[in-house]
């Protein structure tokens, strides 16, 4: 498998009282053209990783690797006309809260029609023209009311379907999807793994899929990595999810409730001091 994208030894830092605090420790993982996933809990750098692969971690965060290459390009050295050519037309990253990456003040329509023209791709009828489409394919009833509209005008899972449409209309080689279905209903969620399940098998996408969902995890993605105290603490394919090894994985499996024969009460994760080392 040719390897979209490098990713070795990334580690994370933020300053503190007492000096420097690692978020991220030591990182390594390739991307093919597949679905990778990757789960922890909350604050466990799974999202800092994916920022990181963009050159977004907020300062006064500093981001560093032994390797970190895209398609052949060092991301390590890439300059910022480097980044404006990659970040929305090659690479792009889908945010978890769509109240905090939506521009307020632009509607729907006009953002993601900046993104094409910024890239050049097209005129403004066919830009719009694909940018209708891909709102109709995230299951958006009225594309053209949601095109004109703000995004306080939109509900948090309109929001969140037109941020996924304007991060997909572009068809990057490698999309960053950061909880990306978490204010869907089911009918709509599965439309849009289908769009993401297309996008990877058809056109060689690289897809880097961020949740907390395990079951939606092994379902969807080839591959799984797991992450805990900002660490990879296994990875596996995901298909073989319940076969894992590492204790914190079977804790995080075990925690699921279960329709038939669950536990009450479900059972506490223990942790061991060790995992973080």
């Amino acid at each position: 498998m040719n390897a979209l994208l490098t990713v070795k030894d990334l580690r994370i830092a933020f300053p503190s009282r007492n000096g420097p605090v690692e978020v991220v420790r030591g990182v390594n993982f390739t991307l093919g053209r597949e679905r990778l996933g990757i789960v922890g809990e909350s604050g466990s750098g799974k999202s800092q990783t994916g920022r990181a692969i963009l050159g977004l971690t907020p300062s006064p965060g500093l981001a560093t690797a032994k390797q970190l290459e895209f398609d052949g390009i060092d991301l390590r050295q890439a300059s910022p006309a480097t980044w404006r050519s990659l970040r929305g037309a090659r690479m792009s990253m889908v945010m978890q809260d769509p109240k905090f990456s939506l521009n307020p003040v632009m509607t729907i329509g006009r953002q993601i029609l900046e993104a094409l023209k910024f890239h050049g791709r097209e005129s403004r009828a066919a830009s719009k023209a694909r940018a209708m489409a891909m709102l109709e394919a995230v299951q958006i009833r009225d594309p053209e009311r949601v095109f004109r509209a703000y995004p306080h005008e939109l509900s948090g899972g309109m929001g969140q379907r037109a941020m996924i449409a304007m991060m997909l209309v572009s068809e990057p080689d490698l999309l960053i999807a950061d909880e990306p279905t978490s204010a869907l209903d089911v009918t709509v969620q599965i439309e849009v793994l289908r769009i993401l399940d297309n996008l990877v098998s058809e056109r060689g996408m690289g897809l880097i899929f961020i949740s907390h969902d395990l079951r939606l995890v092994s379902s969807f993605c080839d591959r799984v990595l797991v992450m805990y105290a900002g660490k990879v603490v296994e990875e596996l394919r995901a298909s073989d999810l319940a076969k894992a090894q590492h204790p914190y994985t079977q804790g995080l499996m075990n925690c699921l409730p279960k329709i038939e024969g669950g536990a009450r009460p479900l059972p506490v994760l223990q942790r061991d001091a060790a995992w973080a080392t």
